[in-house]
């Protein structure tokens, strides 16, 4: 079964930046796609970006792509997602998937204070 464990978030200044991980196990899929979603409170999820496992580009959101970028690490098992010129409205709970399933991970909580 494909597990995703993401870690990363915490308390941020408005401003700075941070780097969530996505730690993906039990693929069988060499063609799976990780998405990083988040969700805030009382709002529906919200995609933010998506990479192929195994090659080619991410995909990310047009009203984030100044500020999001999305890579991977084949090595580590890791799917990263970077974000600078955080904003109050960047706390959410961001959560990774897989397309295979889907499956999802629990997330993890970013917090930006002004």
């Amino acid at each position: 079964q494909v597990q995703l464990v993401e870690s990363g978030g915490g308390l941020v200044q408005a401003g700075g930046s941070l780097r969530l991980s996505c730690v993906v196990s039990g693929l069988t899929s060499r063609d799976d796609y990780i998405r990083w979603y988040r969700q805030r409170s009382g709002q529906e999820r919200e995609f933010l970006a998506g990479i192929w496992w195994h090659g080619g580009n991410g995909g990310i959101t047009d009203s984030l792509k100044d500020r999001v970028t999305i890579s991977r690490d084949i090595a580590k098992n890791t799917v990263y997602l970077e974000m600078i010129n955080l904003k109050p409205e960047d706390t959410a709970t961001y959560i990774c998937s897989s397309l295979e399933g889907p499956y999802w991970g629990r997330g993890t909580l970013v917090t930006v204070s002004s």
